[in-house]
């Protein structure tokens, strides 16, 4: 396996070289003259102004609104931090914001929000929401992340989307379909447990539901044990994937299972439970920085495993990198209104047949050694170039198919180059 190992004096230094941190902005048009003050600026730009008032459609057409996304957190749930604030997930928000510049040619402004509540962070959300064209919400614990997303969702009529959730649920979802593949099972009759019960797991669960996996297959566990009907303590969110199953701990709950999906804390899985899960095992741990069970004691306890973690130095990484740049881009370039179901499959179709070709060789000097699909790699790279066309034009047709979009694309063909000049003209 490749390894790319950075010490922490050389992420200090990367982020404090001049100019401190990881974005900026710049300018788009001319402003090298006396007429091009005047037309960009007094009195030029009140033409525009005039312009949108009298329609505000036209904001697409005259500003970056089509092209700009907000990336939001209130600073609660940081990476394995928890709620650290504000202010110390702005490195990670500055993050998000590069990346979907340096992937999709989006731009992406962050934005750290001192409040807590939910009332309040949506009133605040909505405010700003007339800047952007979409939002991408970030690093906002459960419960509350999934009533702030529903009430923003509902309100605005721009793409609203919680990355923890969701674009966690199209990577993990389009992974386990290609793991469940290679094992010869079928998502319809796969036995499913879930360590943890926050964001990402349940949307991964309704993903998968939608998809075809059987609820009554799935266990989902929280810091308590399994989720039972007769727990007094069940909320709106938890209480759909109660069971009635004799069953209370995680060790009870992966015995014969077919699938492990961890997205809780690290080293909450035995090697003496998944000794009890079936033949061919998936076992995804996907806590950060430590998986709920080691690659090694999985392998070791279970040579006919397949595993994957949510970290890069070992094989079957699960980022959300691979997702959500291109998710927007497709959403933004037909003017959706929303980043609905149709969407969020059609990513996941989109991701887990583009692991499924030949690996370029542009992609494999990067990460060095062989790849092709199998049980070792069931995702594509974060730095294959072949996501921003696969995914965005599939998101962007099922926006069109699904009716959510304000305008078409036609040409797909021109659309795909175009993609590819503009990330090109930055690299």
């Amino acid at each position: 396996m490749h390894k790319t190992v950075v010490n922490k004096e050389e992420i200090l230094a990367y982020h404090a070289q001049f100019p401190a941190g990881k974005i900026g902005t710049s300018v788009t048009k001319p402003l090298h003259t006396p007429r091009d003050i005047i037309t960009a600026y007094t009195p030029g730009v009140g033409t525009i102004c005039e312009e949108i008032a009298a329609s505000s459609e036209k904001v697409y057409q005259y500003t970056n609104k089509g092209n700009l996304v907000a990336i939001i957190s209130n600073g609660t749930a940081v990476l394995g931090y928890g709620a650290i604030g504000a202010l110390a997930a702005k490195p990670v928000m500055e993050a998000k914001a590069m990346i979907l510049k340096r992937f999709a040619d989006v731009d992406a402004f962050d934005l750290e929000i001192d409040a807590t509540t939910p009332d309040d962070v949506i009133r605040i959300i909505k405010a700003l929401a007339p800047t952007f064209g979409a939002l991408n919400l970030e690093d906002i614990k459960a419960p509350e992340c999934f009533e702030i997303e529903k009430a923003l969702i509902n309100q605005l009529n721009i793409p609203v989307m919680h990355d923890d959730q969701h674009a966690t649920a199209i990577v993990t979802t389009a992974a386990l379909l290609n793991a469940l593949l290679i094992v010869n099972k079928d998502l319809a009759q796969a036995q499913i447990v879930f360590s943890g019960a926050g964001a990402g797991a349940v949307a991964t669960a309704k993903l998968l539901i939608a998809l075809g996996a059987n609820p009554n297959h799935m266990v989902m566990c929280d810091r308590k044990g399994v989720i039972r009907r007769d727990r007094d303590d069940l909320d709106a969110i938890k209480s759909p994937f109660a069971t009635d199953r004799p069953i209370h701990t995680l060790h009870d709950a992966v015995a014969e299972a077919d699938v492990f999906i961890g997205l809780s804390s690290g080293n909450l899985l035995m090697s003496q439970s998944i000794e009890r899960m079936a033949k061919d095992p998936i076992i995804f741990g996907l806590a950060n920085p430590l998986p709920e069970i080691s690659y090694q004691d999985a392998v070791a306890t279970r040579p006919d495993v397949i595993f994957a973690t949510g970290r890069s130095d070992y094989p079957n990484q699960v980022n959300n990198l691979i997702a959500f740049p291109y998710i927007f881009r497709g959403a933004l370039d037909v003017s959706a209104s929303v980043i609905n179901g149709a969407m969020q499959q059609a990513a996941v179709q989109a991701i887990q047949k583009l692991a499924q070709e030949e690996v370029p060789v542009c992609v494999r000097k990067y990460y060095g050694g062989t790849m092709h699909f199998g049980k070792e790699y069931l995702l594509p790279k974060p730095m294959d170039a072949r996501l921003l066309t696969t995914v965005s034009i599939a998101v962007a047709q099922a926006a069109i198919d699904s009716g959510v979009a304000r305008k078409a694309i036609h040409d797909w063909e021109t659309y795909s180059r175009g993609l590819l000049e503009r990330i090109e003209k930055q690299n």
